[in-house]
């Protein structure tokens, strides 16, 4: 949009999802549900703050059976999506680019054929060319799975019926979110993860608090079991490990990572190379292996947020007008929406003790924080890992209410290379959960 605002001659081609995953099929219909299936835990648990209900009405007893209205739930989600997209489909042509419904394929160099809606065929020849086409839900191939009904978590947040059992295979970020969200609606899940423990780049102090935040929500975590075998059982599917065991439900989730979308696109033809996962290589300025052609985003092996993928656009938008900028040597924190939330930033301790450094590590209960006490809310941990000869932070996680705004405050003070005592002695605000950073960080002396 800024290059056409700019006066540049800009193309912009869609083919199915305007605004992209993050607004359709992720971040914000994930997030709604979340948000919403919290108020439904928070009025089952509101006797805990001393908020009942008069006892014509129930009482206290009545908010603990609360429950959620699945059509209200999922107007309310498809009511922040739409509003959304429509945004994005008014923004887009009136900053004067030629915008597009259909699917576009290279034919050579820098050149895309677009089959539109209507069928007809439109050729468009670029100096400069971007491909930002995402990624789409991995279906790998597992003995029996083609044979049963299934979702991925694109099927699962259109929210066509809450399952009397869910069993979710994958334990990474949408995997574990999934689960969080459906045990907040009271329905048993059973996840299945091939890994030694659930969010495989954490530490493994990290990951057992998000397994014991999983399992206070009625989810059974089983790790070491990569599903080999998948079938019909009596009103619904069954799962087998490699080792034996097996999990049954009445739906199955399959949320086992994403594939970047780049078949069909003729790379071959515009001289675009990808790696061995199907990703597009490009350099540290996004610039593919092919002259004017960049990519960015999730297909361009990015970090798989968006929030990644809004900085790829900064780092192009400062490019195309001349300006230096680079991937290279970002920092880019992430947020599990589970419940507790987890927030990181920077190098794990593992990740940091690998690489060479002295560490530190700095950690205490949430339950230390006087702002989680106010909320009720104790269950996780702050950890800070820092480098024990420059005294400089390398790295933190918090599990508990509010972490992904927490590690914000983290990344900042890495970003201005401020010493862990600078933030230690800090006067934050009190009562925040950000006060937590003063806390964690006082362990350290």
């Amino acid at each position: 949009m800024l290059r056409a605002r700019a006066g540049d001659r800009v193309v912009m081609v869609e083919r199915d999802k305007v605004g992209g995953t993050c607004i359709n099929v992720a971040c914000i219909p994930t997030k709604t549900l979340i948000s919403a299936a919290r108020v439904l835990h928070d009025v089952q648990g509101a006797g805990t703050h001393g908020v009942t209900l008069p006892e014509a009405d129930g009482g206290t007893a009545a908010l603990e059976r609360a429950r959620i209205d699945l059509a209200a739930l999922r107007a309310r989600k498809e009511g922040v999506v739409g509003a959304m997209v429509a945004a994005h489909e008014t923004m887009f042509p009136a900053s004067g680019m030629d915008f597009v419904r259909g699917t576009a394929r290279f034919v050579a160099e820098r050149t895309v054929e677009i089959t539109l809606t209507d069928g007809s065929t439109r050729r468009v020849r670029g100096a400069r060319v971007l491909i930002n086409t995402g990624t789409t839900p991995s279906v790998p191939a597992i003995e029996g799975l083609e044979g049963v009904p299934y979702w991925t978590s694109e099927d699962l947040l259109a929210l066509p019926e809450l399952p009397s059992r869910l069993v979710v295979l994958g334990g990474g970020v949408i995997g574990v979110e999934m689960a969080s969200l459906m045990g907040l609606l009271g329905v048993p899940v059973t996840l299945l993860h091939a890994g030694e423990h659930v969010l495989d780049r954490e530490d493994a102090d990290v990951a057992a608090e998000v397994t014991a935040g999983l399992e206070a929500l009625g989810v059974t975590v089983l790790t070491g079991a990569r599903a080999t075998r998948v079938g019909a059982a009596p009103g619904g599917v069954v799962v087998t490990a490699q080792d034996g065991r097996e999990a049954t439900g009445s739906h199955l989730l399959v949320a086992l990572g994403r594939t970047p979308v780049t078949a069909n696109l003729g790379l071959e033809a515009a001289g675009v190379e990808t790696t061995g996962r199907g990703f597009i290589k490009v350099d540290d300025h996004l610039r593919t292996s092919a002259e004017g052609v960049y990519a960015a985003g999730d297909v361009a092996g990015s970090p798989q947020f968006t929030h990644a993928s809004w900085n790829d656009f900064r780092i192009l938008r400062d490019l195309l007008a001349g300006k230096e900028a680079s991937t290279s040597g970002r920092l880019v924190p992430w947020a599990v929406f589970t419940t507790p939330e987890l927030g990181h930033v920077g190098l794990t301790e593992a990740q940091a003790r690998a690489a060479g450094h002295e560490v530190r590590v700095a950690r205490t209960p949430t339950a230390a924080v006087p702002r989680a006490r106010t909320l009720g809310r104790t269950e996780g941990f702050y950890k800070v890992v820092v480098d024990a000869e420059s005294e400089k932070i390398l790295g933190a996680a918090v599990i508990g209410p509010e972490a992904s705004e927490v590690v914000t405050s983290v990344q900042m003070a890495m970003l201005g290379g401020l010493t862990w005592r600078q933030v230690r002695d800090a006067v934050i605000t009190h009562p925040t959960m950000g006060e937590g950073l003063n806390i964690v960080l006082d362990s350290l002396g």
